[in-house]
């Protein structure tokens, strides 16, 4: 009896073990850390064109719309840049807001969000301890098979700024004025992905024009980002690669 009770035991705490892993391996991807005049903040990827900034307490998610999302904090603040499924999921949003959460969207998206606070290209707005600037996100001309995915006016990146630190959102665009224009950003998130936006090496040319600190590739689902890096090799330019679709 006292031998079936300990192999009783030992058996509960192995279910136990597997429960707690797995419960922690629901999302095990690594944050990226800032130091910032505020304090630290971190950024984690998601998936695509999904992630999550952690900052002051407060959780703020841009595009939540690809990737799991059991087991994270509830959103304080959204920012969603398009209307696109890869960019705008109403039954995720659902799942991450609460009351009080804060969501900035442009005007095709907050006709779809309940709630969403609209933010036009070129204007700016603050939540809490962050400036959030809306930037123009559009194709240049349309795709071979003439389909204009993103028109100009409707879709938004950001520029988020948190403790003096200025983080760039580019959303789906090409390497557009609005983008070559901007400046002192410190870090920078660039889409990649034809059709829809532009080539690894579009998008080098583009960044190289308002020289971010450090740059990720993102949004480049089908993209060789290697291309990317290597069009960047020389100008002082650090790439961080991360994997955004881990299986």
């Amino acid at each position: 009896m006292r031998f079936y009770a300990l192999w009783q035991n030992q058996k509960a705490m192995r279910r136990l073990t597997f429960a707690l892993v797995l419960a922690t391996s629901v999302f095990a991807a690594t944050p990226e850390e800032f130091t910032t005049s505020a304090g630290k903040l971190q950024l984690t990827p998601i998936q695509h064109a999904s992630l999550m900034i952690q900052a002051g307490g407060k959780v703020m998610y841009i595009d939540p719309a690809q990737g799991s999302f059991d087991g994270l904090p509830k959103a304080d603040y959204i920012l969603i840049t398009d209307i696109h499924g890869d960019h705008m999921a109403p039954a995720i949003v659902d799942k991450l807001k609460t009351p009080s959460t804060v969501i900035v969207a442009p005007k095709a998206v907050a006709e779809k969000i309940a709630g969403a606070k609209v933010l036009s290209n070129g204007e700016s707005t603050t939540i809490g301890d962050f400036k959030v600037d809306a930037i123009a996100a559009y194709n240049l001309k349309p795709a071979a098979n003439g389909t204009t995915f993103h028109e100009k006016g409707r879709g938004n990146g950001y520029v988020v700024t948190y403790g003096g630190k200025r983080f760039y959102f580019s959303g789906d665009t090409e390497g557009i004025p609005e983008m070559t224009a901007l400046h002192d950003i410190d870090v920078a998130f660039v889409c990649m992905n034809l059709p829809y936006t532009m080539t690894p090496e579009a998008a080098a040319e583009a960044v190289r024009a308002f020289h971010p600190a450090i740059v990720y590739p993102y949004h480049s689902r089908g993209s060789d980002t290697t291309k990317f890096a290597k069009a960047l090799q020389g100008s002082s330019i650090e790439v961080r690669q991360r994997d955004w679709y881990a299986k």
